[in-house]
């Protein structure tokens, strides 16, 4: 896996991705920024968020449930001092489908928590994570 950011002016920066990706990344005003983009621990956050969640579902799919929708919450607090890492992370996720069970919902979220999300295990490192969901039942 490769990347490149690169420095614009103040804070900003345009990031590129190895498969040939691009976003912006700014910081707020008060660092030099003019706040034009997500800030680079946002993305390590967000980043998680979509592991997980593609985990969950990928799980969801290949176990043949019917899942239609996921969406995933992110709440996240940092160390005061730095280096400012991640110190808590509630993960909450919201699953729709046709006949999903808790049960299956439950084992997914865990399988990705503890076995196949590399963000999501790297970042429980520093943070205690935490995760919950809820199901919504489609017809």
């Amino acid at each position: 896996m490769k990347g490149r950011v690169k420095w614009v002016e103040g804070a900003l920066m345009l990031a590129e991705s190895g498969s040939g990706h691009a976003l912006v990344m700014d910081g707020p005003e008060d660092h030099g920024g003019r706040n034009l983009g997500l800030r680079p621990m946002e993305m390590v956050l967000l980043g998680m968020g979509g592991c997980t969640q593609f985990d969950v579902v990928h799980i969801l799919r290949k176990g043949r449930h019917d899942v239609r929708f996921c969406e995933v919450e992110l709440e996240a607090e940092r160390a005061e001092s730095e280096p400012k890492v991640f110190t808590r992370i509630h993960v909450h996720f919201r699953v729709g489908g046709k006949g999903l069970g808790e049960k299956a919902v439950a084992r997914a979220v865990q399988l990705s928590a503890e076995k196949y999300c590399s963000a999501s295990i790297m970042l429980a490192k520093t943070a205690e994570i935490t995760h919950d969901f809820e199901l919504v039942e489609l017809d």
